[in-house]
């Protein structure tokens, strides 16, 4: 499907996002929403499992109430907790029936487990639906979560703790030896690391060696950053 559709190969924006959204409650398919976005419709799949929003809506009430078991409706069962006192009370009125009960299991919906993953288009109100947990696409929320992500996976070190031990402990003794951050790169390429990279390293304390280790360094007055 990818290759019959003209992609532009950018990722998705604010825009995109919001006609998403407005699609998923109009009820219109991945395949529509790809089509007017230029994108694969595994894109907008994706994207919508990935930032779809998570939440509880339920009011204590029966048909939406604390029990989330799917027999809630007509089972019969009293005191499957074993209390010391025997109550009368049905166990579907009971907050702790679905910690207690061996035969519990959830509701849920269909259209949480396939396309499109969400509640929005559906038919019936947040409020009214017997689901507890529902999930929700939210543009604004998605396109805040995407530039976390996007912000966070580019910073930090591309490495494990125990490659960064290696190589400190390679480069801070040939730098106590009085070797220079070129000499050592051009000598040892297996570290796999350019000079600027071995500085930045130095600069921000990764490495054991300190910038007064560095002969040349120690001379320099440190750069003024221009603001633009």
């Amino acid at each position: 499907m990818s290759n019959l559709i003209p992609g532009n190969q950018k990722h998705l924006s604010l825009q995109d996002r919001l006609y998403i959204e407005k699609a998923l409650s109009s009820a219109t398919s991945f395949k529509d929403i790809a089509r007017f976005l230029c994108k694969d419709p595994s894109t907008i799949s994706k994207e919508v499992k990935k930032h779809r929003l998570s939440g509880w809506y339920h009011k204590g009430t029966f048909y939406n109430a604390h029990n989330f078991c799917i027999h809630r409706y007509h089972c019969r069962k009293t005191n499957v907790c074993g209390k010391i006192i025997l109550c009368g009370i049905k166990c579907t009125s009971c907050p702790s029936c679905n910690q207690t009960c061996r035969d519990f299991a959830r509701e849920r919906c269909g259209r949480l487990d396939k396309a499109p993953y969400v509640c929005n288009g559906c038919d019936k109100a947040l409020h009214k639906c017997t689901i507890a947990h529902k999930y929700v696409y939210d543009a604004r929320f998605a396109h805040r979560k995407y530039t976390e992500t996007l912000s966070t996976s580019r910073s930090g070190l591309n490495m494990t703790k125990t490659e960064l031990a290696k190589k400190d402990k390679l480069v801070s003794h040939l730098v106590y030896q009085g070797q220079s951050p070129y000499q050592i790169v051009a000598n040892h390429p297996e570290l796999d690391m350019s000079v600027r990279s071995v500085y930045t390293y130095i600069d921000k304390g990764l490495f054991t060696a300190r910038n007064i280790d560095l002969k040349r360094k120690t001379k320099f007055r440190p750069r003024k950053c221009h603001k633009t």
